[in-house]
């Protein structure tokens, strides 16, 4: 099986095959990417993705993997879609902003199941660079310094948003809990869990 390395260099000389192997092989993940976070364009976002995926490809080194570089890519689309969607709006730092600031909730329930449900809201509620951060860290299991490739910040900005993220992820979890009647999470490692189990919901 040709590595992804192998199969974007086979897709910029022109071999369509491993454009479409390299799709399908990071889809689900791409498509996981935009789902809780750019409501109804999800699919022309991932098409948007793959294809300046291609056109920057000169710019990929194979320091990093490239999982890492398609993310990095996907992170810029996303900023880029709600940048767009929001001009002519009061300035505002667009990262400290929830999804929930910036625009209706995706349409439809992402999981059946109420913990799944509330867990998503309150990603989509929590402001969007911690929202990135922890989704990439539960659900593309990123490490440290790959996360730090992706969202462009040092290392130790990354196990900041990482920690104040799972906090304020905890915080926003119990009193949409509570606001329904729900039990809230008893501890960070609850919404852990959670936050993983939620990534089986969040596929296609």
């Amino acid at each position: 099986m040709r590595s992804d390395d192998e199969l974007l260099l086979a897709w910029s000389g022109g071999d369509g095959g491993a454009g479409h192997e390299l799709f399908e092989r990071h889809f689900a993940a791409v498509f996981r990417f935009f789902r809780n976070k750019a409501g109804g364009d999800v699919e022309d976002l991932v098409q948007t993705t793959f294809t300046n995926c291609l056109e920057a490809r000169t710019q990929f080194r194979g320091e990093s993997s490239f999982r890492t570089y398609l993310f990095t890519i996907a992170r810029h689309e996303l900023y880029a879609h709600w940048d767009k969607r929001r001009r002519g709006e009061r300035v505002v730092e667009l990262g400290s902003m929830s999804v929930e600031d910036l625009g209706p909730s995706p349409s439809g329930e992402l999981a059946a199941h109420q913990d799944r449900r509330l867990l998503a809201r309150a990603l989509r509620s929590i402001p969007l660079d911690l929202q990135v951060a922890l989704e990439l860290h539960y659900w593309e299991e990123l490490t440290g310094p790959e996360l730090a490739v992706v969202l462009d910040v040092p290392e130790g900005t990354v196990r900041s948003r990482l920690r104040r993220g799972r906090e304020l992820l905890r915080e926003k979890f119990d009193a949409l809990a509570a606001g329904e009647g729900s039990t809230s999470a008893s501890s960070l490692e609850d919404v852990d869990v959670w936050a993983a189990d939620l990534r089986e919901g969040m596929g296609r």
